[in-house]
């Protein structure tokens, strides 16, 4: 598991579908789910830990391209 779209497909097997209109949400709603299917024992450590991985690399890009776009405004 490397990209994002990794663990949209993850979520997808389980049936969640996360598109809430900004990004950076989205990220952090599927870190949510992910914790739940954790929590259900319905995804295991590994898999959970390497997606949490990458969501929090997305989210840190994320975070950093906002502050670079309301850095610029000013």
């Amino acid at each position: 598991m490397r990209k994002l779209y990794d663990v949209q497909q993850l979520l997808k097997k389980y049936g969640i579908y996360v598109y809430v209109g900004k990004r950076l949400w989205d990220i952090e709603v599927m870190a949510l789910e992910l914790d739940h299917l954790h929590e259900a024992s319905l995804v295991d450590h590994s898999t959970y830990a390497k997606a949490k991985l990458v969501l929090t690399h997305e989210h840190r890009i994320e975070e950093e391209r906002e502050k670079e776009i309301s850095g610029g405004k000013n």
